[in-house]
Parts: C-alpha cells; structure tokens; sequence
C-alpha cells in the first residue's frame, strides 16, 4: 500500500516522498523544458515504480498527485467520493499557494460546472448542454471554411507559415466569436486580447481587454438577443443572474480555444511527419481523422488536468488518497497504460481514451471541438495540397506547463498561392456568407432576459481571479 500524503507534500505515514515513501527525490516536477520536450519519457519512469500514482511539482512549492493508471484515473472520475471543488485544496485555503503562481488560475475555485459537484453541477451544466445542443454543425464547419479561409489568405501567397501562430491559434477564437454571436467590434478585441494571453504578451492589458469584451458582450445580448449561445444561455431557466454567466463563459471559451488550437496543431503534425500518415505527401487526402484520433488517445492536448479532491481519506488500487491534496489524473499516461490502456492494436477511432475525461465533468463539447479541428486540417490540404514541414521534426520545441501538451511553432512550407479574398468579397456581397448568430439550428430567438448589469464589479472580480487574487 502507498503513503497517503498531506497538503504540503510530505508523507504522513512515512519519511520521505509522498505517495511512494521513498524518499524527497521522488517528487517529479511537471514543468520546465525537460518535461515538455519527452512527457511520455517521464510517464514511463513513474510507472517503473510500480504505483498508479505519483507526487509531482506543478511548479516549484506546488505539489500534487498525478495518477497515471488508466483504471484508477477512470475511477476516480466516476466516483462521488472524489470532488472537482478547489476549496478541497488544504495548501490554497491555507495561503500558502503564492498569488503569482503559474497554475493558480487553471486550479482556484469559481462559480462554474467546472469546479462544482452534485446538484449544483447539473444545474450549471444543462445550461451548457442545452446551449451547445443548439448548434448546427453544417453551418458550423461553414464557418470554419470562412474562418480558414481568412487565414489562409494572409500567408497563402508567402509559401511559408507558422502554422501555430498564424492559424491554429486565432482560427478557434474566431469560431468562438461565431458561436457566441459577438459583434465584430467585441470580436476584434476577444481575439487581441486572448491571443497575446496566449503568447503571454502583456497580460495585464490582455487581461482587461478580454475581460471587458466578455462583460460587453453579455450587456449587448441582454439587450438584444439573438440565436446564439450567449443568449440562450441567458435566457435559460436554470442559469442565474449577475456575474455566474461570465464565469461559465470563460470555461467555455478556454476550453474552447487552447486546447483546440493544440488539436490541430498536433494533428496537422502528424500528417507531416509519422510515418502512418505520409500518404498525403504522394498526392493521397491525408486521414485526418485517423491523426485527431491518434492525438487524442496518445497525446491529448490537455495532457494533465482533471482536479479532483478526496472527501475523506480514501484507498483506491491500493493507493491512499488523503484529503487536501490535488489529485490530477494524466489523461495521456492511462491512455499509454500498457497494463490497462487502449490495446496498440485498437482500430484509431476506439473511443475509450481519456481526452474528453469521463464522468459528470466529461467535455460537453466533442462534437464541436472535433468538427473544427477536422475542417481546419481539412482546408489546410485543400488551400495547401503540397503543405510540408519546413524544418527537421526533432527540432520541434514544445511549451513548458503541467497541463497542456501544446507545439511553441509548427513551420511549413508550400507553393505560394493566390488568396481568395476577391472571390470572399463576392460570395458576401451576393449572400453567401451565413450572418453572425446563425450557427444556431432554425428556432425562434429567445425573449431579452432580464439581468442586473454586469458592470465594472464583474470586470474587477474576473481581473482579480487571473492576478490570483482573493
């Protein structure tokens, strides 16, 4: 049996590491450029200790506990004896998690069905359900072509591209706006905003700018609704008023938006440069779904993540889970589990891997998220059919973070091609363009829901919750 640990990362039980016993050594960090250039590398230490679960570093201070078997990982997830309510977290309540973490952000509680258990959860999470129900996916992948099209456009004459700086990234933000009905002027400052948080540019400003957006955007569709999931959001019955709906919007829109980005990147990757795919380079429609698939269950963009806490002192695989402590389950480590995993020898659309997780809190939005990472590869071949790394893969650097597993670059090259922006101008001036707000399948808008303003308070409690603050 393991060593159940407190909040601080010692051993209760016995000297040394947690979970394992065997000594402070034992505590793997889950940042840094190491771990992002070969996670699966470290996965695989982990699991030569013969545990299903491992105390880990999210940054220097932080600990955790990563489980890494597929069975345990899987468990923990359906189980009520696990809660996803951060105020679980000894070392956050204690104030001993720093303002300025890195990782504060991704893990601090808010009004949410990410970070809500039992009722509350359902509540919040059938406004979410019943909001993405009432997306069209045809006209959803219409909006994709446009949006990739755009894109496309602006490096498409160049014969060269960063195609996660220039396309993966924003190419999910625009879809958001889409989806969210926002008017262009709000869009214009969600993509800026979220964008340079993304790179890390300014995030005091960025910060602000998305804030503000959001809180803009939720004034504009109480005041005039449309078919959109903003406002059907709104009007839903179950959701509450004043500042819960910017909340449950920024779930949505960073779940929506970097993980995605990262699907596509990685995906397109894959058709570049693994071997099972290199149809493509002799003139053969390269299997995308074959490379979203393969993402998802060996590599998911969201690597780590999952946060659960025990509500007592529990023993699960023979591992004791005590209390206070993040629990967070390796969605990429139990996909690998040799021992419980995915077989090798599955067919690549086998859909019990734990990318979208499972349970209560399993990802409300895969169809969504698959169709735009499909079309986005999709066009890219189609605009680009000689599309081709521009640099050796091994020279490929990956983001450092615990959570995600996200290309820094992904430079191509190609034949210049025209754009298409004159033959986009004529299919908009002759209609052909779906309008803002008709992502949503044909029914009647909802009537203005009536909410108290979601004003400056708002504003400063989002600001607060990305500085880490109280």
């Amino acid at each position: 049996m393991s060593y159940p640990v407190d909040s601080y990362g010692q051993s209760q039980n016995a000297p040394g590491c947690p979970v394992t016993g065997t000594g402070a050594a034992a505590v793997t960090p889950l940042f840094g450029a190491d771990f992002a250039a070969d996670p699966h590398a470290v996965y695989g230490r982990l699991r030569a200790t013969g545990s299903r679960a491992h105390p880990v570093a999210l940054e220097p201070g932080v600990h955790a506990i990563l489980v890494t078997s597929y069975a345990t990982a899987r468990e923990i997830l359906l189980s009520p004896d696990f809660s996803k309510d951060p105020r679980n977290w000894a070392d956050l309540m204690r104030g001993n998690v720093p303002a300025d973490s890195s990782v504060r952000p991704m893990m601090e509680w808010r009004p949410n069905a990410l970070f809500s258990d039992g009722h509350e959860h359902q509540a919040r999470r059938q406004v979410i359900d019943d909001a993405l129900g009432k997306v069209d996916l045809y006209q959803l992948r219409r909006f994709v072509e446009e949006a990739a099209d755009e894109l496309i456009d602006q490096f498409a004459p160049t014969g060269r591209a960063d195609l996660i700086g220039q396309y993966a990234k924003t190419l999910p933000l625009r879809v958001f706006n889409r989806m969210f009905g926002c008017p262009d002027d709000i869009a214009d400052r969600l993509v800026e905003g979220m964008s340079a948080l993304f790179d890390g540019r300014e995030p005091e400003k960025s910060n602000a700018l998305v804030t503000q957006g959001l809180v803009d955007l939720l004034e504009f569709k109480t005041a005039t609704p449309g078919s959109d999931v903003t406002s059907w959001m709104l009007a839903h019955p179950a959701q509450p008023g004043g500042e819960e709906i910017i909340h449950q919007l920024v779930t949505l829109m960073g779940a929506g938006t970097e993980p995605e980005a990262n699907l596509i990147g990685t995906a397109a990757l894959k058709i570049f440069a693994d071997p099972r795919f290199a149809g493509h380079s002799a003139g053969i429609n390269p299997p995308i779904s074959e490379s979203i698939n393969d993402v998802l269950r060996w590599d998911p963009p969201l690597a780590n993540y999952g946060v659960h806490y025990a509500r007592r002192t529990t023993e699960l695989h023979d591992v004791v889970f005590p209390t206070g402590v993040p629990i967070l389950m390796s969605f990429a480590a139990a996909n690998n589990d040799p021992d419980e995993g995915i077989a090798a020898e599955q067919d690549a659309t086998h859909s019990a891997h734990l990318a979208w997780s499972a349970g209560p809190h399993q990802c409300p939005a895969q169809r969504q998220a698959l169709s735009i990472a499909h079309t986005a590869i999709e066009m890219l071949f189609k605009r680009l059919p000689d599309l081709r790394l521009a640099v050796d893969e091994s020279t490929l650097e990956w983001r450092p973070g615990p959570f995600h597993r996200a290309l820094k670059t992904l430079p191509v090259r190609f034949s210049p091609r025209a754009a298409r922006a004159a033959e986009k101008a004529s299919a908009v001036a002759n209609g052909a363009a779906p309008r803002a707000g008709s992502l949503l399948q044909p029914g009647p808008p909802p009537t203005a829901p009536t909410k108290p303003s979601l004003g400056g308070k708002v504003l400063n409690l989002w600001l607060n919750w990305w500085r880490g603050d109280n």
